[in-house]
């Protein structure tokens, strides 16, 4: 299939899922079970799909390291279980492992804790011609620790700085922070694994009923489960106030991860496609040197 075949295709299955303006989004406006037009039996194109996409994945970093001048950031958020880690296993499968750096974020540490809550984030950002992938990130500030407000308590801010604004400001901060981003060459894109409560459950009893399983599963896991609504209203809010133009949010359905993993992939080809990336032509004195090169070996 040709590049603008694949891209063509890319936009026609992203596009549904991607917010670009947050303010009228609503989460209940999307199924997790949504499969757009694809069926359960349509899963073997989706693999076929999937496999096509992972290729001109490979072929876009290429160019996107040979190029040197942008980077991309690619950003995993979701509830426990709702397979970022298999969206990113899959989709970035052909992917240079040379040109792609992965990064969980977990609990802060101590040295974390004696900074501003993006620099954890700032000190891993990628390279110009690199990919970067964080699984969870500076997101989780607006997210975890606003459902849990003792981790809060934690962060050693002044106490006129903890206000009833203060998830407003942290909105705010990400916005410019993105932007500021986007304005030094880093593209950057945002999931939601959008999971729904029911299929948490299967995947949670799928866990503890197969040994091979059993290590996936957290007691956290169910203690974060309790806090569910919160946690969909804080994504909510979240969406609606840090969806942008140039940071926007793919709210991906993520019920059947055979399509969670082909609309990212989708939403990445769109992306890079549209940089008019190429690689780079050598300078005449370069030519003459390749040339050169090539005389020596033809006479060997």
């Amino acid at each position: 299939m040709k590049s603008k075949e694949i891209a063509k295709q890319a936009r026609k299955l992203a596009e549904p899922f991607c917010i670009t303006k947050g303010k009228e989004f609503r989460l209940k406006d999307i199924d997790p079970n949504d499969t757009l037009w694809l069926k359960d039996e349509d899963k073997p194109k989706a693999t076929e799909a999937l496999s096509t996409g992972v290729d001109a994945l490979s072929h876009y970093q290429e160019m996107l390291y040979a190029d040197d001048k942008r980077s991309l950031l690619l950003i995993f958020q979701a509830m426990d279980a709702a397979g970022k880690d298999g969206a990113i296993k899959h989709v970035l499968s052909g992917v240079n492992p040379q040109g792609c750096d992965v990064h969980s974020f977990k609990t802060p540490t101590s040295e974390d804790l004696d900074h501003d809550y993006l620099w954890r984030s700032m000190k891993v950002l990628p390279n110009r011609g690199r990919i970067g992938i964080f699984n969870r990130s500076y997101y989780e500030e607006v997210l975890v620790v606003r459902v849990h407000p003792a981790f809060l308590e934690k962060q050693k801010l002044p106490p006129e700085l903890v206000t009833r604004h203060i998830w407003q400001e942290r909105f705010e901060d990400i916005r410019n922070f993105e932007q500021y981003l986007t304005r030094n060459g880093t593209v950057v894109l945002k999931f939601f694994l959008h999971l729904s409560k029911k299929e948490q459950k299967r995947r949670f009893m799928e866990r503890l009923e197969d040994p091979d399983k059993h290590w996936k599963f957290s007691s956290s896991d169910m203690a974060e489960r309790a806090f569910w609504d919160q946690y969909m209203e804080a994504y909510e809010d979240m969406i609606q106030h840090t969806a942008t133009p140039n940071a926007p949010w793919y709210v991906v359905p993520a019920d059947n991860k055979w399509f969670t993993r082909v609309v990212v992939a989708a939403a990445i080809i769109q992306a890079l496609s549209g940089l008019d990336l190429k690689f780079p032509k050598v300078d005449k004195p370069k030519l003459k040197e390749l040339a050169a090169a090539k005389a020596v070996l033809e006479k060997k």
